[in-house]
C-alpha cells in the first residue's frame, strides 16, 4: 500500500566533533567536518527527503512537524565546544528558516533544547561532570513530548 504522509519527524542524531574537546585552533578539519555531517547534513538530508510525506500530511490536515535537538552550545558560545556549537547553531538556523519557508503550507519546525542529560555523550564532553545533577533522558523525553503537544496546538502560519 501507499505510505499516507508523516506527521513528526525528529532528527537527533548528534556529534561532538573533537573528544576530548579542544580549542578551535586545536581542532582538526576533519572533526569539525564530521561535526557538520552528523549535526546539520543529516537533518538537512533525512527533512529534504521526508518534505513530500510531511507535505502529504499538512494537505490532509494532519499533524506535520520536524524537530530538529539542538543545544545551549547553539546559541552560546563555549570555549572547547567549537565544532559541536557551531555544527548545532548551522542546525538551529536551518531549522529557524526551513519553518519560515514552508509553515505557510503547514509543515512545521521547531528546535528543541534537551539541556544538559546523563548520556554517555554529555560524559564524553565532560567526564567529571556530576551525573545527579544532570536530567535524566526520561524527563528530557516528557519535556520534549510537552514541546511537541504546544507546537502542534499552536495556529499554524497558513
Amino acid at each position: 500500500g501507499e505510505l499516507g504522509g508523516l506527521e513528526i519527524l525528529i532528527n537527533n542524531a548528534s556529534d561532538l566533533g573533537t573528544v576530548p574537546l579542544a580549542l578551535l585552533a586545536d581542532t582538526n578539519c576533519e572533526d569539525l567536518e564530521k561535526a557538520i555531517a552528523t549535526n546539520v547534513l543529516g537533518p538537512f538530508r533525512l527533512t529534504k527527503a521526508l518534505l513530500g510525506a510531511l507535505s502529504a500530511s499538512a494537505r490532509e490536515g494532519r499533524a506535520a512537524l520536524v524537530v530538529n535537538i539542538s543545544s545551549d552550545a547553539a546559541v552560546t558560545p563555549y570555549p572547547r565546544w567549537g565544532a559541536y556549537g557551531t555544527s548545532k547553531a548551522a542546525l538551529r538556523h536551518l531549522t529557524e528558516i526551513w519553518n519560515k519557508e514552508l509553515s505557510v503550507e503547514g509543515v512545521r519546525f521547531l528546535s528543541f533544547d534537551p539541556g544538559d542529560m546523563d548520556t554517555p555523550m554529555h560524559a564524553l564532553a565532560i567526564p567529571d561532570a556530576d551525573g545527579t545533577t544532570l536530567k535524566t533522558a526520561d524527563a528530557a523525553a516528557r519535556d520534549l513530548i510537552t514541546a511537541i503537544e504546544t507546537a502542534l496546538t499552536r495556529p499554524s502560519s497558513k
